[in-house]
């Protein structure tokens, strides 16, 4: 079984199928055939959507017009691309985008929270109606409910290293609202950790899965051990109270031996005070053939990285505020393997009241995340064409 949302709510509708007991009203099957089927008893519409296989989903709302949003990443949807809708629902309509699929499901009006079930091939949504300012906080809270069976991970699909940033004993930076970057940072990372293995393209692991404390050259040294693709590292950084309103938004940054900004220099100077990279291990070979592979191997590096941050600012433009000049370098211990693309994605800064209060929204950091699978999925498709964006 999948998951259900608050028994509250389970008990609400329990209650309504005993009143449409006391007070009989037909019961109406709509939309027949290879699709959805829905069935409507007084108030209360139950909405089946079947499957050809087992497969991952996210159920979101969005408030206006009012919806419900239900993302596939591997969607495995057969039913029409349209349908239409019954009871509390006024249609259905599937597209397909960069992550899978997406199935819209527009209602009537604002419902209360849906009770989701999962079978083995079949998602199975009741809902009613309910309140518009309930609604409203219910889209703006972010994800409902998700499920799906456990993806299989074989050793030969590409491993993506995140690295949330700062933990345990270093918060990182503390917004005036007193929230921590360290514990944004490893949200977001969760998240996109979830959404990267649902497509089934990669592999997916975390230089920290909880508030702990772990070095530089630890988090550098973890990626390059287990030879990932890449490393994304996620911090979510603040900047002095009289740049406070000046610095806000999304941004990402590559390794460079000189900073391409003063801003980019004094976070980097911040972020390496706790520790330095670890040191590259190296074939035993004369001077000067070390050199000439030393050298190849950085180029090919930088390539990649600067491809990687080109797709995470193409991801996230239009998606979320960005920082002017949004690629910028700077010489981050994190960024400094010679031998794997890394870059570091700055979420925001929460030194700013508006950025603070998106980071905290769960909704937003969903979005950032969903750029982010997208750009590293665009990293991964081509892997070896460093020279294009």
């Amino acid at each position: 079984m999948g998951q259900e949302l608050p028994a509250g709510n389970g008990r609400r509708l329990l209650l309504l199928g005993a009143a449409a007991l006391v007070l009989p009203r037909p019961a109406l099957a709509a939309a027949p055939g290879p699709g959805a089927s829905m069935r409507v008893e007084g108030h209360h519409t139950r909405l089946t959507l079947p499957f050809s296989d087992p497969v991952a989903w996210q159920l979101s709302a969005q408030a206006s017009p009012p919806a419900l949003l239900l993302d596939l990443p591997r969607h495995g949807w057969h039913g029409p691309a349209q349908q239409q809708g019954s009871g509390c629902i006024a249609g259905l309509r599937f597209a397909a985008t960069r992550a899978g699929g997406r199935l819209t499901i527009a209602l009537m009006g604002p419902i209360a929270t849906p009770r989701v079930t999962q079978q083995d091939k079949a998602l199975v949504l009741e809902l009613r109606p309910g309140g518009g300012p309930a609604f409203a906080r219910m889209a703006a809270a972010g994800r409902l409910a998700h499920g799906g069976p456990a993806p299989r991970q074989h050793a030969s699909l590409p491993l993506v290293m995140l690295d949330p940033g700062h933990g345990g004993r270093d918060p990182g930076a503390i917004g005036a609202n007193g929230t921590h970057e360290k514990r944004i940072t490893l949200a977001v990372a969760h998240e996109l950790k979830r959404q990267l293995e649902a497509t089934g393209h990669c592999r997916v692991a975390l230089t920290r899965t909880r508030d702990v404390f772990v070095p530089l050259a630890e988090r550098v040294e973890m990626a390059r051990r287990r030879q990932a693709a890449l490393l994304l590292s996620i911090h979510a950084d603040a900047v002095s109270a009289e740049n406070a309103r000046a610095a806000r938004g999304a941004s990402v940054y590559t390794l460079a031996e000189t900073a391409s900004d003063p801003l980019a220099a004094a976070l980097a100077n911040r972020e390496n005070l706790a520790d330095r990279a670890g040191g590259l291990r190296l074939p035993s070979v004369p001077p000067e053939v070390l050199a000439i592979l030393f050298s190849l191997m950085r180029q090919e590096t930088r390539a990649g990285s600067d491809r990687l941050a080109r797709q995470v600012v193409q991801r996230l433009e239009g998606q979320v505020p960005l920082l002017p000049h949004s690629h910028r370098r700077a010489g981050f211990a994190v960024l400094k393997a010679p031998d794997m693309p890394a870059a570091l994605v700055e979420l925001g800064f929460l030194s700013h009241p508006e950025d603070e209060a998106a980071l905290a929204k769960p909704a937003h950091r969903a979005r950032l995340a969903g750029a982010l699978a997208e750009a590293v999925q665009g990293f991964l498709a081509r892997p070896h064409l460093a020279g294009l964006g």
